[in-house]
């Protein structure tokens, strides 16, 4: 019983590190990237030699922030929505049967730990860990599981639109394709963006929508240069190019920056893991030894310095190995 509450409480103070260390703000970096995408193009060059004014830059510039700073703050408004979250997993359930099933495992669980005779405030700790902690780390995971395959297929999906339109073949049909030859939960999302254009919604609106659903820096830099090619003109095909060029770089910085950084995840693995895995293994070989940490209050005052020097440096290993561009 030991060993599963220490492991409990472990999992329990890395999930917190692990939560606000990765709230962190990418939006000005987005924003560059996006200006490099939707100013530094050909069709942008081709425009400034032919004398194109310098008004229209400064002004695509502006509008490129403010919908930046605006998907930002959807952003962190829906850090904790469980709704939302939910969607980005692909979950057909509703927030109140969510919550309701997270509620009774909590109960569960903390009434199996009263029941093996654990304190009672240890049994709150256990059933607030199981009822509120697991459930929504679960979804986590699926919901990016789910946004690692979008991205991994979004560059050919937008291939298949620049070779669409160099065709000849309007963007709406350029969509419809995607829905159909394109792989989950890809071909799903634009399946969903063209029937609610065939139901009246705008494209921009649809692809808000999708966004909700679907939350990557590649979807929002598509939706920027639809929206800025819609409000300004200019060569689709030649942008989204561009665009798909930019994409399969980040896809490969990213793989080459998993490669470089490897050693570092791995070591702050192992030092996380040490302590608890080293009680643990003392607690299998003499139950006894470290028993006063768990009924004498200095053990207790031990165990929550610990437990927030724990904290301290799984913050800091997260913010040493979370590589964001």
């Amino acid at each position: 019983m030991l060993i599963v509450v220490g492991l409990l409480a472990f999992v329990s103070m890395a999930g917190v590190g692990l939560v606000l260390a990765g709230a962190s703000n990418g939006g000005a970096k987005a924003a560059k990237r996006a200006q490099a995408i939707a100013g530094r193009g050909r069709g942008g060059e081709r425009a400034q030699r032919k004398g194109a004014p310098g008004g229209d830059a400064s002004l695509r510039r502006k509008q490129l922030q403010r919908t930046l700073q605006e998907q930002e703050k959807k952003r962190r408004a829906a850090a904790f929505d469980a709704a939302l979250k939910l969607r980005e997993a692909g979950i057909a359930m509703s927030v109140t049967v969510f919550w309701l099933g997270s509620g009774g495992l909590g109960l569960v669980a903390a009434t199996l730990a009263l029941v093996v005779h654990v304190k009672l405030i240890l049994a709150l700790m256990i059933g607030f860990v199981a009822g509120a902690g697991l459930p929504l780390w679960f979804v986590g995971v699926l919901a990016k599981g789910r946004r690692k395959k979008f991205a991994s297929a979004f560059p050919d999906a937008v291939d298949i639109i620049v070779r669409g339109l160099r065709s000849g073949l309007p963007l709406h049909d350029c969509l419809r394709v995607i829905g159909k030859e394109c792989p989950e939960p890809l071909a799903g999302e634009f399946r969903r963006l063209v029937e609610g254009q065939s139901m009246g919604v705008t494209l921009e609106q649809g692809l808000d929508r999708m966004n909700e659903r679907m939350p990557t820096p590649e979807l929002k830099f598509f939706a920027i240069v639809l929206n800025i090619q819609q409000k300004t003109g200019g060569n689709l095909g030649e942008a989204l190019g561009n665009l798909s060029t930019v994409l399969r770089g980040r896809r490969l910085m990213r793989e080459k920056i998993k490669a470089l950084s490897s050693e570092a995840v791995s070591s702050a693995g192992v030092i996380g893991c040490m302590p608890p895995g080293v009680g643990c293994l003392i607690t299998m070989t003499n139950p006894h030894y470290l028993q006063v940490m768990f009924t004498d209050p200095r053990g207790h005052m031990l165990l929550g310095i610990a437990a927030i020097i724990m904290t301290f440096g799984t913050l800091v290993m997260r913010k040493m190995i979370n590589f964001k561009f």
